[in-house]
This record gives C-alpha cells, structure tokens and sequence, in this order.
C-alpha cells in the first residue's frame, strides 16, 4: 500500500485536531482511498505537547525547511495562522513539489492570487477548505458539486464569536460587553477580540468565498466592513419588533457585470433560513442559476470540525498522487 507523507506545521487546536483524526480514522481513512496517510513531522516548538499527542521526538521539528524542502513528505499542511510567515511558508512548500493545504482564511485572502498561480505553475494542488466555515464543506462544493451554476448572490454568517454575542444578546437580553466576556470565559472569543467583532474575520472570508463564486477577488481591506461592536439592546428590540433578528452578515450579489458585497449587522427576518442559526454554529447561502438556493450548515470552528475540513482535502490530494 501505497503511504502518502504528510507534514504539519504548528500543532495547535486545529493543527492537533488534524492529527488526531488522521491517527483516529486511519483504518477507514486507508480503506477509503486505498493508501497510507502517515504524519512524518511536525513543526512545533512545545515538545512536550507534541508527545502527549502520541508523536515521538524524531517527528518534532523548530526547523520549517525540515518539512518545506523535506523530498519524502507529499502534503503539507499549514496551520499557524496569520499572512507571514505563512503564505511565505505555503509557498516554498509548492515550489519544493508539495501539495498544501491550509484553514488560514488571512493567509488565502491576502495572497489568493498569487498562491494559486504557484500551485498551478508548480503542478500541484492548493487546497483551503476549513478557511472558510471550519467544518463546513462549502468551497468544494461551489468548486465541484456545483460548478455548473452562474451563482447571483452568497451570503452567510461566517463568524462564531460574534454569532455567539447576538444570540446570547438577543435570546437572554445580555449587555454586549457581558456576553463577550462569556464568549472570552468559554472559548468562543479571544483576549483580543478585534479581528472577530469588528466584522475583519469575515472579510477575509468573503473575499475567498467571492473568488471562487464570481471569479472576482476583491482583497478583504476593501469589502466594506462593520462589526458588531456598537450593537445595543436597543437595536435588539428594534428588529424583534419587526420579527427580525440582528446578524453579521457577508453578502456578495451580482447583477450583470456589477458586484456589491460588505460585511455589516444586518436585520434578518425571522423566516428566513439565516435567522435560525445560533450561538456559535455558522451558515453560507448561495443562489445559483440552475441549482437556486442551497444552505450549508455546521459548526465553523474548533479542532475537529476544522480538521475534519483539513483533512478532506489531504485525502482528496492523497488520491491524485
């Protein structure tokens, strides 16, 4: 049987989750695809961490050409986060002849471009999934499933942490700095939750899911941007009034050669699909000429639904090699 080599680098909760699939579903994983999907090194600097994971000293590596310029690994996986040293990282992986797979919306919505002409020109494949709504499979479907659609809009929640705060807001009529440090105290937000509230998260996200609807990359510092930051109880009520329900929203739609798009709270009405996803599950909806209107649902973050997204894509390059 054939063994596919994987190299991960950073071994954090979605790097760790994506080990911990890959180890836990190895048996289905080979019957699936026919071959040996085998993690031979890490990039990661807490030692200690990684053997608790089950991984030995030998596959621990602080070096990054250990795996990028390594010619035995077939795949590698980033999962640090941020645009550098990242995409730098991405793409000397590609360069070296690797497939590269990534949940780094920041890093893939900065350097779209430019990561996509270095897998083509290198011959081989770029994959990101889990960059957009962690678990949920909806960039390959667009690419694949549903290729054959002129889409005309798609719009989601694509932030847990702030689905969170305007459920919480709206359900138990908390204060927002009340909920967001609840959010902090569970997980759900971060000590500095700038890139979330203020809507820049899913920017990023937008620009990537634009790209690949419309065929139209618009970098994320310019898709106008609101966050939720200012949202008050008296906003709250004011669209329940309505039998509405306040969101973050990304929209994209398209009318002939025009595309709007912004990322900004938004009233939902209550009958809408978009108006019952809660607390920190996430939802993209798109609207395509032939298909119409589909919605993919799930949870948008944590180790192992973004590892699972992760680690699809491994196998989807895993079977081309």
């Amino acid at each position: 049987m054939k063994t596919v080599n994987v190299g991960i680098l950073g071994l954090g909760t979605v790097g760790g989750g994506t080990y911990k699939i890959l180890d836990m579903n190895r048996e289905l994983i080979e019957k699936r695809i026919g071959k040996s999907v085998k993690v031979v090194k890490v990039l990661e600097r807490n030692l200690e961490r990684a053997k608790s994971m089950g991984l030995t000293e030998d596959q621990v590596t602080q070096n990054p050409d250990d795996i990028l310029k390594n010619p035995e690994i077939d795949i590698v996986v980033e999962s640090l986060g941020g645009i550098e040293p990242s995409t730098s990282f991405m793409l000397t992986a590609m360069e070296h002849g690797k497939g590269v797979v990534t949940p780094n919306k920041a890093a893939v919505a900065a350097g779209f471009a430019k990561l996509q002409e270095t897998a083509k020109a290198n011959h081989v494949e770029f994959r990101f999934e889990a960059s957009v709504g962690g678990g949920i499979p909806a960039l390959t479907a667009i690419q694949e499933a549903l290729a054959g659609n002129d889409f005309s809009e798609v719009m989601g929640i694509l932030n847990g942490t702030t689905n969170y705060i305007l459920t919480k807001m709206t359900d138990l009529g908390l204060d927002y700095n009340d909920v967001l440090k609840d959010a902090q105290e569970k997980g759900f937000a971060e000590a500095d939750p700038t890139a979330d509230v203020e809507g820049i998260d899913v920017a990023n996200k937008l620009s990537i899911l634009m790209a690949l609807a419309f065929d139209h990359y618009v970098p994320p510092t310019e898709i106008p941007t609101v966050g939720i930051s200012k949202i008050t109880m008296d906003d709250i009520e004011a669209a329940r009034e309505k039998n509405c329900k306040i969101k973050l929203i990304a929209r994209a739609k398209r009318d002939g050669d025009q595309i709007t798009y912004s990322v900004k709270p938004m009233e939902i009405d209550n009958a809408h699909p978009l108006a019952g996803v809660s607390n920190e599950f996430n939802a993209i909806y798109v609207t395509g000429n032939a298909v119409d209107e589909l919605m993919f649902y799930g949870k948008g973050a944590g180790a192992l639904p973004t590892g699972s997204a992760i680690v699809g894509d491994i196998l989807a390059i895993a079977k081309t090699l």
